[in-house]
């Protein structure tokens, strides 16, 4: 079998998770290993400048990519196939998860599984989002069916798919996310709940984005519940922000907590700094109704944080018995948990160190041999049919 040339568009990882997966599975990649000579990625300049170097990785800046994003997608179809087959490719990967061209073979990554969730979309209301959003769902939707092969990040993601687009796939793997080794941290002791007072209150941290379906509005009036009953805790919230959400929630945060002593936001963190947010917080909590994989949640786990946790989508499957659980769009349910949490210094102890050792698992170093050692199967497997 010769060397093969591996293809890779990046026009559609620009920023956030999709960009960080896409440089830290090339920075442990041993795409040798696996009989891919060489790895060609066409990106803008931001994003190729994140990129690991390795003599096998070569970088095509493409200006296309450095406008609006309808301009990415026109030069994806008009010719990205001609300049791929110039380059020798074998194989095109997008883990952008869109490609509307007409290159074979390719693989597709299903990273959002919001465009193919009607009821989550929904909450958005009628808006550019929403409109957003459908249009990802047909773009995905045709690239899914096209694809030679498919990565899913877990098996609620690939059955979830599966089942939205009434399909099997015969050439799929479940490859999940890596995580950086800066937020891992060993067990910590865990105080009773006695040691906590509103002038030293139990901190809960929830990263993520200010959007309808991470309910940071339950997550608030569920604080704000127990402060009524004396129960010394306050959270943080940290991330980015749909802008109609996050006025919602300074709306509610203001009702609830007008001094601003135990609801807080503290905006978007840079990922660089993220992990002195998680050090920092005595508990974790999640309350999203809507993910593929949540590295958010992995994240927290890897620093042996107390995890409450929605019981929806792929979060079991991720977190096991290492968290409590509850319904996030119930602020009383959320807050019965937190509380649970709270009071049980012990079993706070044995989450935390279960949910360190489920984190041990996720890696980018085998996130990247993981999706090598498949890209070399669909390309052996292409040329044989």
């Amino acid at each position: 079998m010769g060397r093969k040339t591996l293809g890779i568009d990046a026009g559609n990882t620009r920023s956030g998770g999709g960009l960080t997966y896409l440089t830290e599975m090339l920075r442990g990649a041993r795409p040798e290993q696996h009989g891919i000579e060489r790895v060609v990625v066409w990106g803008n300049s931001a994003s190729l400048a994140q990129m690991p170097a390795h003599r096998w990785l070569e970088l095509r800046h493409q200006k296309e990519h450095d406008e609006v994003y309808a301009a990415g997608f026109v030069w994806q179809r008009r010719k990205l196939e001609g300049q791929a087959r110039a380059e020798g490719c074998d194989l095109l990967f997008f883990p952008g998860s869109t490609y509307l061209g007409n290159f074979r073979p390719f693989v597709a990554v299903s990273q959002n599984m919001l465009p193919f969730s009607p009821r989550e979309r929904s909450r958005y209301g009628l808006g550019w989002m929403r409109l957003r959003l459908h249009l990802l769902q047909f773009m995905q939707a045709r690239t899914f069916r096209q694809a030679t092969g498919m990565i899913f990040l877990t098996q609620w993601a690939k059955l979830g798919i599966e089942s939205y687009l009434r399909t099997q796939y015969r050439h799929s793997r479940i490859v999940p996310h890596g995580i950086s080794e800066r937020f891992r941290r060993k067990a910590q002791a865990q105080l009773p709940a006695e040691a906590y007072s509103n002038q030293r209150p139990f901190r809960w941290l929830y990263v993520s984005i200010v959007a309808p379906y991470k309910h940071q509005l339950q997550v608030a009036e569920a604080v704000a519940a127990l402060r009524r009953k004396g129960v010394p805790m306050c959270v943080d919230f940290v991330g980015p922000a749909h802008s109609p959400s996050l006025s919602d929630l300074q709306s509610v945060m203001r009702r609830l907590d007008p001094a601003g002593e135990f609801l807080r936001y503290a905006g978007a963190v840079s990922y660089q700094e993220l992990h002195a947010y998680y050090h920092g917080a005595d508990g974790f909590v999640f309350a999203t109704s809507c993910e593929n994989l949540p590295n958010i949640l992995i994240e927290a786990m890897s620093a042996s944080l107390p995890i409450t946790c929605s019981n929806m989508g792929p979060m079991p499957e991720v977190l096991g018995a290492g968290g409590l659980y509850f319904d996030p769009m119930n602020s009383a349910n959320i807050a019965e948990v937190l509380h649970r949490m709270f009071r049980d210094h012990a079993r706070r102890g044995i989450c935390a160190r279960m949910a360190v050792e489920r984190a041990s698992k996720y890696s980018w170093a085998r996130c990247a041999n993981e999706t090598f050692t498949f890209l070399a199967e669909v390309s052996r497997r292409s040329q044989t049919t």
